[in-house]
């Protein structure tokens, strides 16, 4: 972590991020080693950040991953002539669209139907606790030398950076107890210049600027004469090129503050805070999880209109096995409504300014969840069949894809494997999966997906 000298009692970060807000330049993946600039190139390095435009009309997608495994059959899915112990305690509604209902528990979602695409048919899931396949379309076993790549690092890799400072891809995952669910995507074969931006992350040792101040970390210039001191000093000693890639990527981040704006929803519009719902920062569920705050949805926009391309966050702890934790439709009471609020609150964001045709958000977990209902009033892991939201980037909305059989157990009509999902994605912001390929470590190149296998869905154009 890159920290600056302030108060001791200080509760407030450069650019007035909070420490509450957790939304702080924490862990700092390179995305472009900086540590050979000098002062005058990293001014001409902040002055350059100027040139993104101001809306983010760039192609970007949003990824909210509901830790843990959604159950399908209590949000988009339910069965209401299935036994009681497989349709639960939830009643459908009626939607924007007609014949399509949805859970009670999400009447915004229901209200804006015509703009959302519903998959109830998602296979091909290796029915792992983690967020890997959510962020690769990839299983884990077999994989090329380096691993596979994220979407964000793919992206990054083939699509660079929209603005100077700017990294292309930013994780929002705070740290858990259960990593593989804060993985916001690593980067692989892609190779380490293209992992994420972890703002919310631990991991670097701590590092102090020479004796900078808070006072003085205000003043760009004495920020980066700072940082030129670093450097020198680094360099005198010899260990520039040992620093860990992390303290580099530092160099090129802090030459401007639009990363740093764009984190610190502080500043924004106390309508549109309003609009979104707050929420938690304590960890959702019982401790292994992240927090279930939905400004952390609302940081996404900012940081796409800022000029990033890719953004994952975990949203809750959808990992509802039952008592002595909660039933599953008493965790369900509580995250449904939220889930409900932040994404809507994010969609009509994107589209009041001018931003839905170019962003894709896609909701969606690891796995879906048992159709029968456990003694202890929970839903185990289920990795026949799941489902997902995707909404944005030009996709045709009000419309479900997919169904199961009468008790949730398995597809009857049109599955949706992952890398259906991903193809889709990465269609959606510019790049043909039929044709790009990323080399491994040992120099072989890749499909981003099976291409003779999985197209984009045609459903969405």
């Amino acid at each position: 972590m890159l920290s600056i000298l302030g108060s001791p009692n200080a509760t407030t970060f450069c650019d007035r991020i909070t420490r509450r807000d957790v939304l702080k330049i924490g862990s700092l993946p390179m995305v472009g080693a900086a540590g050979g600039l000098t002062l005058p190139q990293l001014l001409a390095a902040e002055a350059a950040s100027g040139s993104a435009s101001p809306n983010g009309s760039h192609k970007s997608v949003i990824m909210v991953f509901l830790s843990g495994g959604p159950p399908h059959q209590d949000m988009f899915d339910l069965k209401m002539q299935a036994p009681s112990d497989v349709r639960g305690e939830f009643q459908p509604i009626s939607t924007s669209v007609p014949g399509i209902q949805i859970c009670e528990h999400l009447p915004r979602m229901a209200a804006m139907m015509d703009r959302l695409a519903v998959i109830r048919s998602i296979v091909g899931s290796e029915g792992r606790h983690a967020a890997f396949q959510c962020m690769t379309g990839q299983t884990v076993n077999n994989q090329p030398p380096g691993g596979w790549p994220s979407f964000g690092s793919v992206v990054s890799k083939l699509q660079g950076t929209v603005t100077p400072g700017t990294p292309a891809f930013v994780g929002l995952s705070p740290r858990m107890k259960n990593s593989t669910w804060s993985d916001a995507g690593q980067a692989g074969f892609a190779g380490p210049a293209h992992a994420p931006f972890l703002p919310n992350a631990d991991g670097a040792d701590n590092l102090v600027l020479n004796g900078m101040t808070l006072d003085a970390f205000k003043n760009r210039k004495s920020l980066l004469e700072g940082l030129d001191r670093f450097k020198a000093a680094a360099d005198a000693g010899g260990s520039l090129e040992s620093l860990d890639a992390f303290q580099q990527q530092a160099f090129g981040i802090l030459t401007s503050s639009r990363l740093a704006k764009a984190l610190d929803v502080s500043d924004e519009d106390p309508e549109t805070l309003a609009r979104y719902g707050g929420g938690s920062y304590e960890p959702a569920g019982y401790g292994d999880a992240g927090p279930l705050h939905n400004h952390y949805l609302l940081a996404a926009r900012r940081l796409v209109e800022a000029g990033v391309r890719i953004v994952t966050l975990a949203y809750g702890r959808w990992d509802w096995h039952g008592r002595p934790h909660g039933t599953n439709f008493e965790n369900a009471r509580d995250h449904l409504p939220r889930l409900d609020q932040g994404v809507t609150a994010l969609l009509d964001d994107l589209k009041q300014r001018g931003m839905d045709q170019d962003t894709t958000v896609i909701v969606w977990g690891e796995f879906g969840r048992t159709p029968r209902i456990n003694k202890n009033g929970g839903r185990d892991h289920w990795p026949r069949v799941s489902c997902g939201l995707l909404a944005g980037g030009g996709i045709d909305g009000g419309q479900v894809i997919g169904a199961t059989n009468r008790l949730g157990e398995h597809p009857v009509d049109r599955p949706v494997h992952f890398q259906e999902v991903f193809a889709t994605l990465y269609r959606n912001i510019g790049i043909d999966t039929s044709i790009a390929t990323v080399k491994d470590f040992g120099g072989r190149p890749h499909y981003l997906v099976d291409h003779n296998l999985h197209r984009p869905l045609p459903e969405l154009t």
